[in-house]
């Protein structure tokens, strides 16, 4: 499985490094999110990373919904486990709960359709910023603090007609702010296509903390900074 170099098992439980979660954000999303840089002060796990193990575990089923409880720390170790009211949990050895996902309808187990849709979600999830982001926040006139930007996932959900893509493709249909003082909302609606046909849609939510007046010249830099280090990973990877 590709997720293999992305985390390991003990005893049951999946442990995750910081390095292999920052090599996951950067080299499958194209994420180049400063909490996910090891070293990082407010350091976290990459929220499509666990969205890719659940996948690989419990397969991929026609409807499903993520929530993201709180931000997973390197080298925490984790339980994913299903319950037995049918949700999805992820948790701690302390019982603290960092995802929580339903499902329904049918559900396969073929690995190459597996692997396919999370490759192509993780890809458009990973466009955040500045593909998603910047436009909107210019358009309202805010953005996170330049200083100390956090974007954090809060959930996401799709549907699917069925389940036999092996080359799906995502494209955000809508993307919406709403500002609630210091924070910002952001919702992004997606369809989902495959052989040329809609097969699936699905949104996901993200909250922007710590907003501030829109600054032409400071979002400049964050952006020339964010394309450095991709081009950076390009060389050395």
């Amino acid at each position: 499985m590709f997720l293999d170099e992305f985390h390991r098992c003990v005893d049951d439980r999946i442990l995750i490094s910081a390095d292999q979660a920052s090599r996951f954000a950067k080299r499958i999303a194209g994420d180049f999110n400063p909490i996910h840089t090891p070293g990082a002060r407010r350091f976290c796990v990459p929220g499509d990373l666990l969205f890719a193990l659940v996948l690989s575990r419990f397969g991929l089923s026609q409807h499903m919904s993520f929530r993201f409880l709180a931000m997973v720390g390197a080298d925490r170790s984790l339980t994913f486990a299903s319950s037995d009211d049918g949700v999805i949990r992820v948790f701690d050895d302390e019982g603290k709960c960092y995802l929580e996902v339903m499902r329904r309808g049918e559900t396969t187990q073929d690995a190459s359709v597996i692997e396919a849709f999370t490759r192509c979600y993780v890809a458009f999830s990973g466009k955040n910023f500045p593909h998603y982001l910047k436009p909107l926040m210019q358009q309202h006139g805010v953005m996170f603090n330049p200083k100390r930007p956090l974007v954090i996932y809060d959930s996401m959900g799709f549907s699917l007609d069925r389940l036999d893509a092996l080359q799906p493709e995502l494209q955000l249909r809508d993307s919406e702010l709403a500002v609630l003082g210091k924070r910002g909302d952001v919702s992004l609606e997606f369809g989902i296509k495959a052989d040329g046909e809609d097969i699936g849609v699905g949104s996901k939510k993200l909250v922007v903390s710590g907003l501030c007046a829109y600054d032409a010249e400071a979002m400049d830099d964050i952006v020339s900074e964010f394309y450095r280090l991709k081009a950076a990973h390009t060389v050395s990877a």
